[in-house]
């Protein structure tokens, strides 16, 4: 015996494809927002420890100009091992979207 389709078998039919699509999307949209955030987590690092590398090399340099001998190969050496300490860390910074 055929049964007939009743409205209440249709609507439980759309509400279930229902909760399956927003359950889809809202698990999508939740892997998105935490891929976002560990984005934002991994720039703000790579901002500190390029703010820090600045600062090291500032103090440095003050020292450097107090004292008069920036022309001594190991203060030269030393800039030029900050400098590419700096590319370094810029070169590593390519954030993921």
């Amino acid at each position: 015996m055929i049964e007939a389709i009743t409205s209440f078998q249709i609507i439980t039919y759309v509400l279930g494809l229902l909760v399956v699509i927003l359950g889809y999307t809202t698990i999508n949209l939740l892997f998105k927002n935490e891929k976002a955030e560990d984005i934002i987590v991994s720039q703000r690092e790579f901002i500190n420890e390029f703010r820090e590398s600045i600062e090291d090399a500032d103090k440095k340099l003050q020292e450097l100009d107090v004292r008069g001998s920036f022309s001594s190969d190991d203060e030269i050496g030393w800039f030029f091992n900050e400098i590419k300490k700096l590319q370094n860390a810029l070169s590593r910074f390519k954030p993921t979207l």
